[in-house]
């Protein structure tokens, strides 16, 4: 088979028809835009998904990532408003919104936004004082994010947040201040031991106060309660006591009853009144008083005395005895004599 010349050029002219097709479709990834250019002059931005340019005409003048990026600077030295050098190390996290700004608006963006970092950390630390500026790292943050935000926003670049990593003061000042930093915490340490003896002595005083109290309290009690026994006891004696008198009262009441209900004579009284008049005579009396009618007393105790004497005799041969006279110990006058 045989090709003429014709053939041959019209068959290269395909091949490289579809080369140049091939080479001129592009894919754009995820997250990524490319900028083109025609002529010379932008033309569009290709979003995610298959485009194909114009060969020659057409160009890929960028390609942008819309992830968001890291820029880690070196740390800048800077001076604050009571003049010490310090060195500030930052970290921004930014993205592109617009790739057509991005691309045309500043040239060399990422050395602008340091640029711009460097001299907008300055004139924020230069408002600060050291202790300020290593207190008041979220006042930093704020401040740099503002104002790289609205300083980028012509770039098409969002900066999301600025952070700053660390912050580094001359060796003599890091010196001083661990030493301020060390009298610090020694002087917190002695006002806590002090606060600490001072919380431990009251507590203890506290502790003895209630034990005081409580003892107080105790002895309180104990004595009420012996107290409130003593009475208990003594209303039981009272009472008891005057349940023995009311039955000793009772019980001669009903002695007396008894004898007025048997009808004594007098000669049985008589009696009873010696009997009584005995007992009386072998207390612990100095002085009895003795009635009148003592000696007739005698006399009838006497005769009875006999009496009976006589009865336990009866049978035997014995002599009869004639009753004594009781001797007169005393001469009644005036109703009542005294004996001692």
């Amino acid at each position: 088979m045989s090709f003429d010349t014709s053939t041959i050029v019209w068959i290269v002219v395909i091949i490289i028809a579809i080369l140049i097709v091939l080479n001129n479709i592009r894919i754009v990834p995820q997250a990524r835009a490319f900028v083109i250019e025609r002529l010379g002059a932008y033309n569009g931005t290709w979003q995610v998904g298959l485009h194909i340019k114009i060969p020659i005409i057409d160009r890929i003048a960028n390609r942008v990532s819309l992830k968001e990026n890291v820029l880690d600077f070196p740390p800048q030295p800077v001076i604050t408003k009571d003049n010490v050098m310090i060195e500030i190390d930052t970290v921004i996290y930014y993205q592109v919104t617009d790739p057509k700004l991005y691309t045309y608006g500043v040239e060399y963006p990422m050395a602008a936004i340091e640029n711009l970092t460097a001299t907008t950390l300055r004139n924020i630390i230069g408002d600060l004082e050291l202790d300020v500026s290593l207190t008041s790292r979220e006042h930093i943050n704020a401040r740099m994010r503002e104002v790289l935000d609205e300083a980028t926003d012509a770039w098409g670049v969002k900066i999301n947040r600025v952070e700053v990593k660390n912050i580094t003061p001359p060796r003599d000042i890091q010196m001083a201040m661990e030493k301020q930093m060390r009298a610090e915490r020694e002087r917190r340490e002695t006002i806590l031991r002090a606060e600490g003896e001072k919380k431990a002595a009251v507590l203890v005083a506290e502790g003895n106060k209630q034990a005081r109290i409580l003892e107080a309290e105790g002895t309180k009690q104990a004595k009420i309660l012996e107290a409130e026994a003593t009475k208990q006891q003594q209303v039981l004696e009272a009472t008891g006591q005057a349940d023995a008198i009311r039955l000793v009262q009772q019980a001669t009441a009903d002695g007396i009853r008894m004898i007025n209900e048997s009808d004594p004579s007098e000669q049985v009284m008589g009696l009873k009144s010696l009997e009584a008049f005995a007992k009386a005579a072998n207390g612990r009396a100095t002085k009895i008083i003795i009635p009148s009618n003592i000696q007739g007393l005698a006399g009838l105790a006497t005769s009875l005395t006999e009496l009976i004497r006589t009865d336990d005799e009866t049978g035997s041969a014995a002599q009869p005895q004639t009753p004594a006279q009781p001797q007169q110990q005393a001469q009644p006058s005036a109703g009542s004599r005294k004996s001692r």
